[in-house]
This record gives C-alpha cells, sequence and structure tokens, in this order.
C-alpha cells in the first residue's frame, strides 16, 4: 500500500472513530434534563424521609428566588421559614411525589443553555394538615444553571 493510500485510511478510521464516539455521548440538552430530573427526584427523596433542609437545596440561596403560592415569598430564608412553618411533622409532610415532569430548555442567544421551565403536578399523601391543606396540585419552576449545579430561582406552585 502506498504511503498516501495509507494517510488517507487512516483518516477516515480516526474519522469513523471520533463520529462513533460523539454519536454515542447525549447531547449537553439531554444532560441538562437529566440533571434537573435528578435534583427533583433528590428533593422527593429528601422530603419523603422528612428532611425540609436537605428539600431545599434545590433552591438557588439567594433574596431573589421566589415562591408563589397563595401568596408570593421572596428569599430563601423566607421560603425555608414557610416550608418549616407549614409542614411542621413528618406526618403533615407525608410522601410527596411529582408526575407529569416537562423540562423545556430555554437556549441563551449564544446557544449555551442557561434557564429551564419545568411543569408538572404534586401530590402529597399524609395523614395529617398544618396550615398548607393542599395535596395536590400543580407547579411552573423557573430554574438556573450555575455554578453548583441547577437551581430553582422560581416556584409557582398552584
Amino acid at each position: 500500500m502506498k504511503s498516501g493510500t495509507f494517510s488517507r485510511w487512516v483518516g477516515v478510521l480516526l474519522l469513523a472513530v471520533s463520529l462513533a464516539s460523539f454519536a454515542a455521548s447525549p447531547p449537553a440538552a439531554t444532560d441538562d434534563a437529566t440533571a434537573i430530573r435528578q435534583v427533583m427526584a433528590a428533593q422527593e427523596a429528601a422530603w419523603n424521609r422528612g428532611d425540609v433542609d436537605a428539600f431545599m437545596q434545590a433552591y438557588k440561596d439567594s433574596p431573589d428566588t421566589t415562591f408563589i403560592g397563595s401568596r408570593v415569598r421572596k428569599g430563601y430564608q423566607p421560603i425555608l421559614e414557610n416550608y418549616r412553618k407549614n409542614y411542621a411533622s413528618k406526618a403533615q409532610m407525608g410522601t410527596l411525589s411529582f408526575s407529569d415532569i416537562d423540562v423545556r430548555l430555554l437556549p441563551c442567544a449564544d446557544g449555551h443553555t442557561q434557564y429551564a421551565a419545568v411543569t408538572g403536578r404534586f401530590h402529597l399523601e399524609r395523614s395529617s394538615h398544618g396550615d398548607a391543606a393542599k395535596d395536590d396540585g400543580v407547579y411552573l419552576l423557573l430554574w438556573e444553571k450555575t455554578g453548583d449545579g441547577w437551581k430553582m430561582i422560581m416556584d409557582h406552585s398552584s
């Protein structure tokens, strides 16, 4: 085999290997959506073991983080305090499940994904109610990709 032919075959082989590895790796969009779903699964698990502090780790620790329910609460700490007040015991927390989760990535002008909107349903199975009587509802969550991973910056649950 001539040197030029050999070089072309090596080039074709390297191109094929590169394309195969590219095709085998999932696109970043899938990774981002999966990462958000994993954070939500961790939230469910934290809630279901009665750990409000771990549940809140999905929220961005910022004074701008907003929760909209029966009223608007702004700031990580006020949201945390509201959860602690309204779900004061494991019986009041019960078992949380999320369903019909739809993750919509929101690409910026440069093509990178910095934000995501997530919609779905929540359900609480519990034996006791405190100030929070609602067991079923829908939500719209706005997520931001941060240095600490995906974090919720706005939660509208009703």
